[in-house]
Order: C-alpha cells, then structure tokens, then sequence
C-alpha cells in the first residue's frame, strides 16, 4: 500500500465521510422549502476512484503533483432538478449559502458535439458542518457542487458507467457516436419538457 494511499485512506474514514454526511444534512435543510428538486447527495470520493484521478497523466507527466491539495472533488455534492428553468433558482440558493471559488457550465467545446451538460461550484467547506473532534489538516478546503437535470444526471451516470470504468476496453468510434446520440436526445427532452413547463406556468 503506497503513502499517498494511506494519507487518503485515513482522510477518507476519519474526515471526508462524516463532513460528507454533516453537508448533506446541511443541503437538504437549505433547500427543504425549494420546489422540484428530485434528490440532494453528498459522498467522499471513494479510495479507488482517488487514486485513479491521483494517477492521471498528461503528455507522460503526472497532472497532480500534491494529489491530496490539488483534487477538489474528495466531497463531491448533487441537486438534481425537475426543469432546465430551475438551475439558475437553485444556483442562486446555493451563492446564497455558500462562498464560491468556481462557477461554470460544462458543455461540449463545439455546438456540432454533445456530451456532458451541467453547472459545477467549486465550494469553500463551511466550518460549521466540521466536527471539532476531526483533525482540520484531514478536511479539504473546497467542495465540488453538481447541479443538474434528471435527463442529465441520467445520462452523465450511463455514460460513465459505459465509458470510464477503470479497466474497460476503451469505446469505437461507433460507440461514441452512439453515446453523442443519446446525449442529443436527453438534450433535445431537457428542452422539451423545459418549454412544457414554461408554457403550463404562464396558462
């Protein structure tokens, strides 16, 4: 067993799980009162999956140099949502409560591709849903927030189980095109429904 795995395996049983567990009690408060929200979770990353990520390269070169610093998603936080429409309420929510370091959407690169669609924080952790019986060293400063439809939540989760399983024989050309195509059409229902309910709201 390596040291970095060791480091993180301590973190992830003594800090990430119960402040995971503190924020997501704390989320579901936040927005106990707000409308169409399908779910709220909150998870540690798991051992592997850090590992995994600590272990990626670029051009030969390892992308983290401090692993256990750099990644920011060692508590990685979902609300997933009815409507396209409920993004920006939710994301207002969240600006309200917490202190941002990072907002963007993810879309694909170009308007002729689809993938991946949602808004992503990079989130301060709040001190107060860490217990004083945790040592400080071992909780992350940052936590990353997903807000995302249910058509996006469903096919980000599809495709990763597909397409980026560690070991998996890695995807044809064919394959991808038919992954872009169910991304087109969870996109094309996203604004469908979207459209519906705009135009149910204002009969």
């Amino acid at each position: 067993m390596s040291d970095l795995e060791n480091e993180y395996r301590k973190r992830f049983d003594t800090a990430l799980k119960p402040v995971a567990s503190s924020l997501e009690d704390q989320l579901r408060e936040y927005f106990q009162t707000e409308p169409r929200i399908d779910r709220i979770n909150v998870r540690a990353k798991s051992v592997d999956r850090f590992l995994t990520k600590a272990g990626t390269l670029i051009d030969g070169k390892p992308k983290y140099s401090e692993p256990l610093r750099q990644i920011q998603d060692q508590i990685g936080a979902r609300i997933i949502t009815f409507y396209r429409s409920d993004v920006e309420r939710i994301s207002a929510t969240v600006q309200k409560y917490y202190r941002p370091i990072e907002s963007k959407d993810v879309i694909p690169e170009s308007e002729w591709e689809f993938g991946y669609f949602g808004r992503h924080f990079v989130l301060l952790v709040p001190n107060d849903v860490v217990s004083p019986s945790i040592e400080k060293a071992l909780v992350p400063q940052f936590f990353e927030l997903q807000v995302k439809t249910l058509f996006q939540h469903a096919w980000s989760e599809a495709n990763h189980d597909l397409g980026y399983k560690p070991g998996a024989t890695p995807l044809s050309s064919d394959e991808k095109r038919q992954l872009a195509f169910t991304s087109a059409q969870a996109w094309g229902a996203d604004h469908i429904f979207n459209e519906l309910f705009l135009e149910r709201q204002q009969a």
